[in-house]
């Protein structure tokens, strides 16, 4: 077996290494795919609240094959960058004929998240408006095909061409350009504010886009990709009765699973009948994922990469 091994902090090493042993309600699964995600690098650089004894393989979300030959994606946590991983049996879900490896294996954290944050959490309803900061990321190009889906018009906003362009070929009605006005241009498209922004990137962005809801808009924190966690002004809160919303999934589907087991299928659900077309991810060899997730914390991936074992 292949795999990618975390020996020190901040890098890790491609070479053969044991092959996992399922123990007692595990299943062994052939990885075909492994979706590389923001967390995925952060645990590699040590900059996760949660640290993995050394030596460990990185690789949290897959798809691959039991050995009866069934079609399964899996959150596994770690152990996803390798040519096969040992899981509980009850977290192989079947992926449905639409999605191929690849997108089956970067669909669950991006999808979840997004469905959470705005239907769950923030209550998106049909007409409203959605500004998506960080839209050129797997997370954001998720968020936008999400609100879509929820009825609700998009407003993105990325830092390239690229990354727009990628938007708008996920949904989005409009793009800006990161460097641009944010507050003064959504105001403008969405008749005065908009109801939700959807904000995994935090930084330098956050105070514009809170400004830019109109009354009682609903900002919804999702990350800080950009590697800045802002301080936000509270008046602007309390003006127009606006409200912070928070976003942990990860915590909140490990707490609980058979809710986020209801919820992706309700995904999976949507991707059977046409509802979600997930982008297919750029694929890459498993010995490139040293680069891949320095490509990931530079903010240079357009969507999502999937490594091939």
């Amino acid at each position: 077996m292949r795999a990618a091994i975390c020996e020190e902090l901040g890098s890790v090493v491609v070479r053969e290494a044991e092959p996992p042993v399922p123990g007692p309600g595990q299943v062994l699964v052939t990885v075909r795919a492994a979706g590389v995600n923001f967390v995925d690098a952060l645990f590699v650089q040590g900059r996760y609240q949660i640290k993995p004894p050394l030596p460990f393989v990185p690789g949290s979300e897959v798809a691959g094959t039991l050995p009866a030959g069934e079609r399964v994606l899996v959150m596994c946590g770690l152990g996803g960058f390798a040519s096969q991983v040992a899981v509980p049996a009850a977290s192989a879900v079947p992926i449905p004929d639409e999605l191929d490896f690849p997108r089956a294996a970067t669909f669950t954290q991006s999808y979840s998240t997004a469905l959470f944050a705005l239907r769950d959490r923030a209550g998106v309803r049909p007409g409203e408006t959605v500004l998506v900061l960080g839209a050129g990321g797997g997370v954001g190009l998720a968020a936008i095909q999400v609100a879509r889906t929820l009825g609700a018009r998009v407003l993105a906003v990325a830092s390239t061409d690229a990354k727009q362009e990628a938007a708008r070929a996920a949904g989005a009605e409009a793009t800006l350009n990161s460097g641009e006005d944010v507050k003064t241009a959504a105001r403008t498209w969405s008749d005065g504010g908009v109801d939700v922004v959807y904000d995994p990137v935090g930084g330098a962005l956050a105070g514009p886009a809170l400004r830019a809801l109109r009354e009682r808009g609903r900002y919804v924190v999702i990350g800080f990709a950009s590697g800045d966690i802002p301080s936000l002004p509270l008046n602007q809160v309390l003006l127009r009765n606006r409200t912070i919303v928070g976003v942990d999934w990860g915590a909140w589907s490990m707490t609980n699973p058979r809710d986020q087991r209801v919820l992706l299928d309700e995904l999976l659900g949507m991707v059977a009948k046409g509802d979600l077309t997930p982008v297919a991810p750029r694929t890459e060899p498993l010995s490139s994922a040293a680069r891949v997730m320095d490509d990931l914390l530079s903010r240079r991936v357009v969507g999502k990469v999937a490594l091939l074992p």
